[in-house]
């Protein structure tokens, strides 16, 4: 195996163990905040209007947290791949040529 393969290699390894981190830290932050929620709701016995704004909030962090993630891996997908030139033929499409106009 030549050197040049090693290092794709790695940078393919380092991409995946990124993404299964990130993940993972993404799933125990989401399930953190549902725990808070459940102990909060838990702990109010039922006052209607407070548990309304603990599970809109707990809710909005979730989405947020989970939305920021998605966008930010999709961002860096797309980074790499145009940064590796997988992406110059679909960023730079050839021009059409001009319409020939008849007398």
């Amino acid at each position: 195996m030549s050197r040049g393969e090693t290092g794709g290699n790695r940078d393919i390894d380092l991409e995946k163990d990124r993404a299964r981190y990130g993940l993972l830290a993404v799933v125990i932050s989401n399930l953190a905040i549902a725990a808070i929620a459940v102990v909060g709701v838990w702990r109010l016995h039922g006052d209607t209007a407070v548990v309304v704004g603990i599970l809109t909030a707990a809710f909005t962090a979730v989405s947020s947290m989970t939305t920021a993630y998605l966008g930010i891996k999709a961002v860096s997908n797309t980074a790499r791949s145009i940064a590796l030139g997988e992406g110059q033929s679909r960023a730079c499409p050839e021009p059409a040529p001009p319409a020939q106009r008849t007398p």
